[in-house]
Order: structure tokens, then sequence, then C-alpha cells
């Protein structure tokens, strides 16, 4: 059995410890596309085994893992973690959690959240127009 066939059925059976391991020593951002597959792929599989730690260690310089984690936090309606990160300036956070709370009926929330934490950002701005409503941009 192959590598990959291995680390495919440690993901099946939610043996994370194994698939990360099979996967993240093949993995490389700038690598060929092989191994910038497998990278995409660990960022998944520490998504998967909710490793958010690691992800968020790996946030500071990989853009794949910032963009995972953001993902992964607002699929699971971790709006509080979303926030933290918008704090800390991370725009992805912030576009991630005014979708959240958008799809969760908050559009004011996300309205307040974006007038608070970034009221010139016109990406987050639009996104109040095209998931809440118009009148949240005031």
């Amino acid at each position: 059995m192959k590598w990959f066939e291995r680390a495919e059925a440690a993901e099946r059976l939610g043996d994370w410890d194994a698939a990360v391991a099979l996967v993240s020593a093949r993995a490389e951002c700038h690598g060929d596309s092989a191994a910038h597959g497998s990278h995409l792929w660990h960022m998944d599989l520490l998504a998967s085994a909710e490793r958010f730690a690691e992800l968020a260690d790996l946030a500071h310089t990989d853009l794949h893992a910032r963009r995972r984690l953001n993902r992964a936090l607002r699929e699971r309606g971790m709006d509080t973690a979303l926030r933290r990160r918008a704090e800390e300036g991370d725009r992805g956070a912030l576009y991630n959690l005014v979708h959240l709370l958008c799809e969760t009926d908050r559009a004011p929330e996300a309205g307040r959240t974006v007038r608070e934490l970034a009221p010139d950002n016109e990406y987050a701005l639009r996104l109040l127009t095209d998931l809440g409503s118009p009148s949240l941009r005031r």
C-alpha cells in the first residue's frame, strides 16, 4: 500500500495522528505540484482534526494555514475565535466572521463588527451589502 493510500485510510478512520504524519512528511508549500497538494491536504487534515492551535501557529507564516483555519472556524460557528483573529488584524478572519454572522441571521452584529474593527474596509462593507442589507453599512 502506498503512503497516500495509508493516509487516505487513516483519514477515513479518523486516525488524525497517522494521517497528519504521513501527509506532512511529503508536504511542501513551495514544492512541486504533488508536494503542494500534500501541503493543502495537510492543512485540511489539521482542520478536520480540529488542531486549531497548530493551524494558528502555522498561520503566522503560511497563507494556506491562515485561510484554512479561518474557514474551519467559520464552518464550526466559532465567531469568538474569528473575532479575536480579526481584532489582531487578520482580514480573512473578518470576512469569514461577517459571512458567519450574516449566515446565522445576525446581520446587525456583522454591521457593528465591521464598524468597530474595519470601518474603511471596502470589501467588508461590500460583504455587508451583499450578505445583509445596504443599511448595515451605516
